[in-house]
């Protein structure tokens, strides 16, 4: 372990639209090899097709989405004795964020469909309404953490 500091935490600048942090990360996260205007025309020609369909607001769609996809226990691997323990533990505000966005651009990739943007909207507007591959996946974390609740002790 490091005896230094930890470095602070960097916030990427607010996206230009809908000045949300939360928005810029997301784009971020979609972002491959550095194409970021690439990325921010997807999610907002996304957004742009939440509000066709929907005819609601579609950052409080995007919000809902990501609030159902975000996971409170996860499960961590803890090697005591020479046997591996699932130990469940709770999930930081940060790090439910991260995994949250990228269960719901992983599920969006793996859906039926012609273009990335048809993919993304249809599942966020599934995981608004708590349906979706990445609700799956939260349900599938939170019931493996609630099956190892017996090693709870060894959590770190």
């Amino acid at each position: 372990m490091s005896r230094r500091s930890k470095p602070a935490k960097r916030i990427p600048p607010m996206d230009p639209i809908y000045n949300s942090v939360d928005i810029s990360k997301f784009i971020n996260r979609i972002m491959r090899r550095g194409k970021k205007s690439l990325a921010e025309r997807i999610f907002y020609t996304t957004l742009e097709r939440i509000q066709e369909r929907t005819n609601e607001k579609p950052l409080e769609i995007f919000e809902k989405a990501l609030q159902n996809a975000t996971p409170l226990l996860e499960v961590k691997a803890r090697r005591i004795g020479g046997s591996t323990y699932q130990v469940p533990i709770e999930v930081k505000a940060d790090r439910g964020f991260a995994l949250s966005s990228s269960w719901l651009i992983a599920a969006a990739k793996k859906r039926s469909g012609k273009s990335f943007v048809d993919k993304l909207t249809n599942e966020l507007i599934d995981a608004s309404n708590g349906q979706g591959q990445a609700c799956k996946k939260r349900e599938d974390t939170h019931k493996m953490a609630e099956a190892n609740k017996a090693f709870a002790h060894y959590r770190y």
